[in-house]
């Protein structure tokens, strides 16, 4: 088997430019008696609406389909931005209910909020999701098995590794299309009061440079190459402008693969039951109970 990732037409790596929507759910969340008098804060995130459709019109014009990870309470609030989406033949990927963290959740809470949210992108949709990313990346010692229950194909935000990897689970496996805070817009950009989040904020340029250099190596060594963003974080116009950029400059390299995470989960998981690759694997969960 090799070890070098076999990727289709022997491009040398491959890329995604995904984008998590969402929205001020997570105001309501953190805040939940006090969101609706944060005006400020809602208007910040509610960016999402200016800035969705502008993503979509940038894929447009540059012949990309790519990967947006909604919650299913903005998928009901928001049905006009997430229609743009799908409208677009986008990948509609699940986020969580009210982007609540699993870890915080007895394991049937967990697994109703998880069912909600399936149920709002199935509605939305006409189709069931394929991909899970965990709201700010939490991920429970059962959700792995949630997953694999509910039949997810993959996952996204894991970070055990920087390659594809699966996730062994007792209902099954998982394709991992891994994450990692070097190419998340949060540390970049945001500075929030409410969310106890105060960084200096780049501009796109300073930012980029941890993006591309992040790129550059999954490049050298045949990798992956996935960005977080969020559309009021990064949809602002000369942030998405440097994005059109970015992207512009993967494409023109001919030899890197940028599709939607279920086309590269799919792949991933046809490599591995063709032992062809030669896949990490990690076992979920790592431990039962705590340690004391």
């Amino acid at each position: 088997m090799s070890k070098q990732i076999p990727w289709p037409d022997g491009v040398r790596c491959a890329a995604a430019i995904t984008f998590d929507v969402d929205a001020d759910s997570i105001l309501h969340l953190e805040h939940p008696n006090s969101a609706h008098r944060r005006v400020g804060t809602q208007s910040w995130l509610r960016y999402d609406e200016v800035a969705v459709p502008a993503i979509v019109d940038m894929y447009a014009r540059l012949g990309l389909r790519q990967t947006f990870f909604v919650p299913g309470w903005c998928i009901e609030r928001y049905p006009r931005m997430v229609e743009q989406i799908l409208a677009a033949g986008h990948e509609l990927g699940a986020h969580g209910y009210l982007h609540e963290l699993a870890h915080t959740l007895e394991p049937e809470r967990e697994h109703e909020l998880m069912r909600r949210a399936i149920d709002a992108v199935e509605a939305t949709s006409g189709r069931r999701p394929r991909g899970w990313r965990g709201p700010l990346y939490s991920f429970s010692d059962r959700t792995a098995e949630l997953l694999a229950i509910e039949g997810f194909t993959y996952h996204s935000g894991l970070m055990a590794h920087h390659l594809p990897y699966l996730l062994r689970t007792p209902r099954g496996d998982l394709v991992e299309l891994p994450c990692d805070w070097a190419n998340d817009d949060w540390p970049q950009y945001v500075v929030s009061l409410d969310f106890d989040w105060l960084v200096g904020v780049r501009p796109p340029e300073r930012a980029f440079e941890s993006f591309i250099a992040e790129f550059e190596t999954a490049y050298a060594t045949g990798g992956l190459w996935i960005g977080i963003w969020h559309p009021f974080v990064s949809g602002r116009p000369s942030r998405l402008a440097r994005i059109e950029r970015f992207a512009e400059e993967l494409l023109a390299r001919g030899d890197v693969w940028v599709a939607p995470l279920e086309d590269i989960a799919q792949h991933i998981a046809h490599l591995a039951s063709a032992e062809t690759w030669a896949s990490h694997v990690v076992e979920l969960p790592y431990d039962e109970r705590p340690l004391g």
